[in-house]
């Protein structure tokens, strides 16, 4: 059975959406190490409609000289979860839509992958699923920044309480940590 691993940049005041804030800081290859492994062990991609549709021009022209990332972004099965998007492999290979969100269809998705199911981003579709309980790892990249606008945070005020565990924590170079929390 397949796990769903989520993979966010965060800010301190749970900013999440277009993370171009993130620039600032750097990349530390030590959160590079820490995202490779996260998709290392994915076999699959699955995202909603707004971040497919961003991931798409930016990843499937890459190739692995460009950044080390980009074959398993292009060769890696991509799902998408949308109710309006239409033939999504003609815009980025590799690419079906499993149609609008449906706790069910992503059971039935975990059900038949044998590896980790890695999103990035995607916050609409991530709140669905940990207000589902279907995400088995949050890996929230907290930059030291208040952003102040933008999309925030992945729990909505009216979220029930939810206890998770946290797996491990890293900081990095960069005043990045790194949290892995799982279902408690």
């Amino acid at each position: 059975m397949g796990r769903i691993s989520v993979h966010e940049f965060y800010a301190l005041d749970g900013v999440f959406d277009n993370p171009t804030w993130t620039a600032d800081f750097g990349f530390d290859p030590k959160m590079g190490d820490a995202i490779g492994a996260i998709t290392g062990s994915s076999t699959s991609i699955l995202l909603g409609r707004t971040t497919f549709e961003m991931f798409a021009p930016a990843w499937s022209t890459r190739t692995a000289e460009d950044d080390p990332g980009a074959p398993f972004f292009n060769d890696t099965p991509k799902y998408v979860v949308s109710g309006t998007l239409q033939d999504p492999e003609s815009i980025w290979r590799n690419s079906t839509v499993l149609g609008p969100y449906n706790a069910d269809a992503i059971r039935d998705l975990k059900a038949k992958d044998s590896g980790n199911i890695y999103i990035s981003g995607s916050g609409t579709l991530v709140r669905a699923l940990l207000a589902d309980g279907l995400v088995d790892e949050l890996h929230l990249f907290v930059y030291p920044v208040v952003v102040g606008g933008g999309k925030k945070t992945l729990f909505p005020d009216d979220s029930p309480t939810t206890r998770f565990t946290l797996n491990d924590s890293h900081v990095y170079a960069n005043g990045v940590v790194h949290l892995n929390y799982g279902p408690s």
